[in-house]
């Protein structure tokens, strides 16, 4: 240290992260030198990218690497590299604060909890002082890559305060000494640190010199660079796990290497989940973009459509020039046919894994289902392309899931349609008063009963030849007339009558009440009043919390139904008989899920149950 230095203090959220660094315990306290290397690594990415355009740096033959030092009996480290660099200012931003203030937060809760939080250094801005957790104190020598630089040093023991002073380091790059605590010696020795280098840091893309070696002791070659031949299955998953710290291994990975129309290298991974941990390297959606493995965008989301946003992984085109920047990637014309061969490399792999392990598609399915309707809602034109991929329950085949493709080699040799209809839940569209004439003639019906579904129905019109058609709207097909005879109608006056007894309870709140043609099981059911209504488009206006109204539909009624017969047995106009025509229309409306307060149901329920009771207690 010299005469120049400069005392400043630790913001309060800095200090506090210390604290909880110094002393918690961790598992895993190696974590510390893979943040340091990939400082480090960040730094001579820097410097390279850099140099392109830029030929007017210290020590411009200086080999880009990284060097380490490890001194047992003076339990020190010493990890230097000839990057890029520092000034006084950059040195001040860049060791004083912390990059955003959650970092505490969920470290705090990671020590409530007794979790293993060093999966969470480097996520918050918090990677460089992870090297708290095994130093008595740190010091940091920079020297910026600007030729009239002056060398800069920071010291800190982890306490409130920090120094920075001047520094007498004629060479570019960075050096980070570390006084190791006792109970962490083990980190000063040659072999402990190779190993960690191995599992850590072995992909990155300088080499890493370990004491007097003269052999770098990392691999250096990216993943994605090197043949397929010469990967394991074990190397994918490893390299997967490192990049996104998620602990479980990913549904699926495809290697690519191309020539035409583009060239470009590219390892892309579908998570096993599709809710990121608490601990995920990878907060945002996005590919990471590296032009000649150096790194253009961490978080490219130009590479793939949206629906297709849940991929994780690297591309690598050498055919982007390396001095373009980030705005100049995403206006590029290179962009889309990038983007048009990963889509298609994915979706390839996608229709692979149907085929071929339709119980590992289905897992896949359940996860990312809802990001493909989205695409089919998105795209109408670019989503036929995903038709194949899409999974349905249906009416006949509750429990299993179907193609498209699965329903049409079911459909009766009459039919021309394939039929939908759209719910709540699983459970009640199966009760669904649409599907009673279906269910009778055996008619297969998709069920649809996820939110995406409304939207995704926006583009899904037609497949193949078979226009998609809502059972509400359309009528069942014609079948051989059954043997059984149909149950005996109520006489027309008195369900004229009936009629008019629903049209004076209900009021505006329908268009019209008539007869069914189409109802077996259910007393009613509501249909629309214009035969060119768009219910999908009524739902989609619903989950968007757009204004809505209940549609004023039409109420049919099933004339054949016990629950009719005896109603007229009621007297007309009486109050048991008004809450029982409330009643039909309000569960008509639950079934739709149309019903704004469900649980305003609950007081007429009890009035009709009470009446009930009464009528047989007295007979």
């Amino acid at each position: 240290m010299t005469e120049a230095t400069s005392t400043y203090t630790f913001k309060a959220e800095t200090k506090q992260l210390l604290n909880i660094l110094i002393h918690s315990l961790y598992k895993d306290r190696e974590v510390f030198l893979r943040e340091l290397l990939s400082n480090a690594s960040d730094a001579l990415n820097r410097l390279r990218f850099e140099m392109v355009t830029n030929q007017n740096v210290l020590d411009p033959q200086a080999e880009l690497a990284i060097r380490i030092h490890a001194d047992q009996e003076a339990r020190t480290l010493t990890i230097e590299d000839s990057g890029i660099g520092m000034t006084r200012e950059e040195v001040v931003d860049h060791l004083g604060t912390i990059a955003q203030s959650g970092a505490r937060r969920f470290l705090e809760a990671a020590k409530e909890k007794h979790l293993d939080a060093s999966g969470m250094i480097g996520q918050f801005g918090v990677g460089f002082y992870s090297v708290f957790m095994v130093a008595e104190w740190v010091r940091v020598t920079s020297r910026s890559f600007r030729p009239d630089a002056e060398a800069v040093t920071w010291y800190a023991t982890g306490e409130d305060n920090y120094q920075v002073g001047a520094a007498d380091r004629t060479v570019r790059g960075t050096r980070v000494e570390v006084k190791l605590k006792e109970d962490a010696s083990e980190f000063a020795d040659e072999y402990r640190i190779k190993n960690i280098i191995h599992k850590h840091s072995d992909y990155i893309g300088f080499p890493i010199y370990v004491g007097e070696g003269k052999e770098a002791v990392n691999k250096q070659t990216s993943l994605w660079r090197t043949p397929k031949k010469d990967v394991t299955e074990e190397q994918y998953k490893e390299f997967y796990k490192q990049t996104t710290l998620d602990f479980e291994d990913p549904l699926l990975h495809t290697h690519l290497v191309t020539d035409a129309p583009v060239q470009l290298y590219a390892l892309l991974y579908i998570p096993a989940r599709a809710e990121r941990g608490i601990f995920a390297l990878r907060k945002d959606d996005g590919l990471k973009l590296y032009s000649r493995n150096i790194l253009i965008d961490d978080y490219n989301k130009d590479l793939l459509p949206e629906y297709l946003r849940f991929v994780q992984g690297v591309v690598d085109s050498e055919d982007l020039p390396l001095n373009v920047s980030r705005e100049t990637v995403q206006s590029s014309g290179l962009m889309p046919k990038l983007k048009k061969v990963l889509t298609n490399q994915v979706m390839r792999e996608l229709e692979n894994l149907a085929k071929n392990d339709a119980e590992k598609y289905l897992a896949f399915w359940k996860e990312f289902g809802g990001y493909l309707k989205q695409g089919v809602a998105i795209n109408p034109v670019e989503g036929e392309s995903i038709y194949p991929l899409l999974r349905f329950k249906t009416n006949l085949k509750p429990e299993e899931w179907s193609s498209l493709e699965d329903y049409v080699t079911r459909m009766k040799p009459e039919q021309k349609e394939i039929y939908y209809i759209v719910g709540e839940d699983p459970k009640s569209v199966l009760r669904s008063p649409h599907l009673d004439a279906f269910h009778s003639q055996g008619t297969e019906v998709l069920l649809l009963t996820e939110p995406m579904d409304s939207f995704m129905l926006m583009g899904l019109r037609k497949y193949k030849d078979h226009e998609l058609k809502n059972v509400a709207q359309a009528e069942a097909p014609k079948t051989a007339p059954k043997d059984e005879p149909e149950a005996e109608k109520i006489p027309e006056a008195d369900f004229t009558s009936l009629v008019e007894r629903f049209k004076q309870v209900l009021g505006e709140r329908v268009t019209d009440v008539r007869a069914s043609n189409r109802l077996v099981q259910s007393v009613a059911r509501l249909a629309d009043a214009d035969a060119n209504a768009n219910p999908e488009l009524q739902r989609v206006y619903k989950y968007l919390g757009k204004e809505y109204e209940i549609p004023k539909k039409v109420l049919e009624l099933n004339a054949s139904h016990p629950i009719l017969k005896n109603l007229l047995k009621l007297d007309s106009g009486s109050e048991l008989q008004t809450a029982i025509i409330e009643q039909i229309y309000d569960s008509a409306l639950l079934v739709e899920g149309l019903h704004p307060d469900p649980s305003s149901i609950a007081p007429r329920v009890e009035q009709i149950i009470e009446a009930a009771l009464e009528r047989n207690v007295k007979n």
